[in-house]
């Protein structure tokens, strides 16, 4: 969709100074008094989200204990069960064919988004009593209305503070590559309040016998950490697509959280009758049966989120030689 214009505008001569009657650009001096003020009430506003997410992952860690968290064991864990969530993430990156990222907006994002998380943690365990009251009816309402939606726009949200508004972030895969990071930041913290909070100190030890500490909780988090990786790419992936197609930007924002959070969602909902299902009727132990249910599940939607990422590549290397040379990006690593 063209950007509208006002019809004075369109009918004018070129020459025609139409200043402060049907166009604008910075000339006086409360011109550029008001694009300062702008520039500063919109970077005030994101500090401020930041500050507060800031303020709100002290809070979330001083209540687990700052001992556990700097614990050399328990960063240990944290990275071993980080480290599923971390390959496919790569995988998505290094699929990006337009352009390498730069480290700076991918460490920003990752950033942000352990930040954003808090926002999550905080309004889901407000949330949850009202919901747990109901059993388990009550907990598939409280996955699809309260975990999903603002989980996935939390780390939406990690993105669109920062990198989406870089001139850097230039294709719409960009989306799904940061949406990926963001996705990675956030199962980083939600695995180390885990673990933190399943973990006794004085069983940790520096070594492979650390992994089974809290019943085996970073192994458990690991089956974990690729969901949050594939349901915020895909958020991405619309958010990029949004940013590329302004007139239709809301719509396709929503779309993008609608399927990210509706995955979310129907993971929670699933992962626990469906492994409790197959260990009765297999007898394999919870753990294998876990490790079943989150390949076939995730590796289901993740096949889906690697299609749509295929897709665009293929379409950027069918339409690349159609472009002027001088205005192609350089090829990636991934492209050579």
């Amino acid at each position: 969709m063209s950007s509208q214009s006002d019809p004075i505008e369109s009918r004018a001569d070129d020459d025609r100074d139409l200043y402060d009657i049907a166009t604008w650009e910075e000339r006086t001096s409360l011109d550029g008094l008001s694009v300062a003020l702008h520039w500063f009430i919109t970077r005030s506003a994101k500090a401020f989200v930041v500050l507060v997410a800031l303020l709100g992952l002290l809070t979330v860690l001083g209540s687990i204990g700052l001992g556990l968290v700097f614990d050399p064991a328990v960063a240990m864990l944290v990275g071993l069960s980080a480290v599923p969530a971390l390959g496919l993430a790569a995988y998505v990156y290094v699929s990006d064919v337009t352009s390498g990222e730069p480290l700076s907006l991918l460490v920003a994002t990752f950033l942000l988004s352990i930040l954003t998380a808090t926002f999550a943690a905080i309004l889901n365990s407000v949330a949850q009593p009202y919901f747990q009251r109901f059993g388990f009816l009550g907990m598939v309402a409280f996955f699809f209305v309260i975990v999903g939606p603002i989980e996935e726009t939390v780390k939406l949200l990690a993105v669109r503070l920062y990198a989406y508004t870089d001139a850097r972030f230039d294709a719409v895969i960009d989306g799904a590559v940061y949406g990926a990071i963001a996705g990675l930041g956030f199962a980083v913290i939600e695995n180390l309040v885990y673990i933190a909070q399943s973990v006794d100190l004085g069983e940790l030890t520096l070594g492979i016998a650390a992994l089974g500490a809290g019943d085996g909780i970073a192994a458990l988090r690991a089956l974990a950490g690729p969901g949050h990786v594939i349901y915020s790419a895909f958020a991405g992936y619309y958010l990029g697509l949004a940013k590329f197609n302004p007139g239709n930007r809301g719509p396709i924002v929503v779309k993008g959280l609608i399927l990210a959070a509706v995955i979310h969602a129907l993971y929670n909902t699933l992962v626990g009758p469906v492994t409790t299902a197959i260990s009765g009727i297999t007898g394999i132990p919870s753990v294998g049966s876990l490790l079943v249910f989150v390949l076939a599940f995730q590796g289901a939607f993740g096949y889906v989120l690697l299609r749509k990422v295929w897709r665009y590549r293929d379409a950027y290397l069918d339409t690349r030689d159609s472009v002027d040379p001088e205005m192609e990006p350089e090829l990636t690593e991934f492209e050579s």
